[in-house]
């Protein structure tokens, strides 16, 4: 069964998708929406709002935009292609405040050249926005690129995690 929360956040309110529960009984996130996002999940008739569900979710969330927490322990559900599996795993290797660019992520995932651009869009598609740092990734000169939830909100993640000079 698919269940959704509205979580509050510095960025606006989030919505969280999960389904079922990992052997702890976790809910496995399948989506982290911000407000305005290209491609951002909308409630679907069948889903059952379940606060509850998103408990652990929400506290590491809160965590992480105290400054108090650098990485997430959540059970993701799966989905994507192969090809973007392994650029989600990329991005989740990126440490706390560190950069990469999208060739970096390509060389990573063994894309380089004009997979480059494959890569941009599995990043896009990315369903997970904080708490798998595709925010992490910037273009190869050093700029802001490509977010879903808008340049102004991966510039404030950067900021939070120290990636940005002030």
């Amino acid at each position: 069964m698919t269940v959704y929360a509205y979580v509050e956040g510095p960025l606006g309110e989030m919505l969280l998708v999960g389904r079922g529960s990992d052997e702890d009984g976790r809910t496995a996130l399948v989506s982290l929406s911000l407000p305005g996002q290209k491609g951002a999940a909308a409630v679907e008739d069948g889903w059952r709002h379940a606060p509850e569900a998103f408990e652990e979710i929400a506290a590491q969330l809160g965590e992480y935009f105290a400054g108090r927490r650098d990485r997430f322990d959540i059970p993701f559900a799966d989905g994507g292609t192969d090809f973007q599996r392994r650029v989600w795993r990329a991005l989740e290797e990126i440490p706390y405040g560190a950069t990469v660019s999208y060739g970096d992520i390509a060389r990573q995932v063994g894309s380089s050249g004009a997979g480059v651009r494959a890569v941009g869009t599995a990043i896009g598609r990315n369903p997970l926005l904080v708490v798998r740092p595709c925010h992490r990734v910037i273009g190869a000169d050093g700029t802001l690129r490509g977010y879903a939830a808008g340049l102004e909100r991966k510039e404030r993640l950067l900021g939070l995690e120290g990636a940005l000079a002030v």
